[in-house]
């Protein structure tokens, strides 16, 4: 017995129609949604601070798309950030800890660190766009990593309209 080949097209199509939708299916699904809004109280304590400053990092501000924290094997796309607050005082010479962090975010391009290339996007513009306040939550959070938390909102940086130097 023949069988047709329109009828045997007609098998194979819906065979392997059948096959990809079955390995479809075994692929875990994950929705994205946007990061949630975090609203900031105006006297947050630096602690909370600094909570907030991980979730800036984990979510809205992509950060961790990039850094890593305590990976000690790489190769990094961008330095990784565990102990950064002691390496962000010696940086670059006449800033502070704060000043460093700041010019890394508003201006990302002003200072490589060796070995890495250029990449970072500006914090402060879409498509990231973070406030100064939630920077400033970003920078009590890198304080911590290797240091203590000195920033409060009402910190000014050369960014935010204060100077180089001041806190």
């Amino acid at each position: 017995m023949k069988i047709p080949i329109m009828l045997r097209i007609a098998v194979l199509v819906v065979a392997t129609t059948g096959f990809y939708a079955y390995v479809g299916q075994m692929v875990p699904q994950k929705e994205v949604q946007p990061p949630e809004e975090i609203v900031l109280k105006s006297d947050l304590s630096q602690a909370e601070m600094a909570k907030v400053g991980r979730e800036i990092m984990e979510g809205k501000g992509l950060c961790l798309t990039c850094h890593t924290i305590g990976k000690t094997a790489g190769p990094f796309r961008f330095p990784d950030l565990a102990n950064v607050d002691v390496r962000a005082k010696t940086r670059k010479p006449g800033y502070t800890d704060v000043d460093y962090f700041a010019e890394s975010m508003y201006d990302p391009n002003a200072f490589i660190v060796p070995g890495f290339n250029p990449g970072m996007p500006t914090i402060n513009k879409p498509p990231i766009g973070l406030t100064d306040q939630e920077i400033l939550c970003v920078i009590a959070y890198l304080q911590t990593l290797g240091g203590s938390t000195t920033v409060t909102l009402q910190t000014k940086h050369s960014f935010n309209g204060g100077q180089k130097g001041a806190q």
